[in-house]
């Protein structure tokens, strides 16, 4: 997908995504105020900007640590986003987290103004968070939500 986002696309998936604030975590739900985890908030921003989902999911295990092959989430995000350098991530973007060097990326987030991001934390809510040194080298990869006037 061409482009890296744009600023009108930015605003509307930060302002989606702090609505999602205190979503309680629920595994592979992605439903605003009734529950969602991580991949569930940014399927979640998605629908609301763009009235429909890219892909249906399939289904998932709990276990971020798993050993299942491949990048799912990388992959899918670069069929459906624009892929960006670390360094050029701005607020509004799609943040891929990898827990481990060597397992897959499994975790999502949206950056946000003031270095914080929005995801939905196991065990809890979706939550903003300050992306500390120990988030930022988990960063497995940075998208830009494709631009809104391209759906219209």
């Amino acid at each position: 997908m061409s482009g890296g986002g744009c600023d009108e696309t930015r605003a509307a998936v930060i302002a989606e995504a702090r609505g999602w604030l205190g979503t309680p975590y629920r595994h592979q739900a992605s439903g605003r105020g009734v529950g969602c985890d991580c991949l569930g908030l940014v399927r979640g921003v998605w629908r609301a900007l763009y009235g429909r989902e890219p892909d249906a999911p399939r289904a998932y295990a709990t276990d971020w640590a798993d050993s299942e092959p491949g990048e799912p989430v990388l992959f899918y995000g670069r069929r459906n986003c624009a892929e960006l350098p670390g360094g050029e991530a701005r607020p509004g973007d799609m943040l891929v987290f990898r827990w481990r060097p060597n397992a897959a990326a499994r975790h999502l987030g949206i950056l946000m103004p003031e270095n914080r991001f929005v995801h939905a934390y196991q065990g809890s809510a979706v939550v903003s968070s300050v992306l500390v040194p120990q988030w930022r080298r988990r960063i497995a990869g940075v998208f830009a939500f494709p631009p809104l006037s391209d759906h219209r």
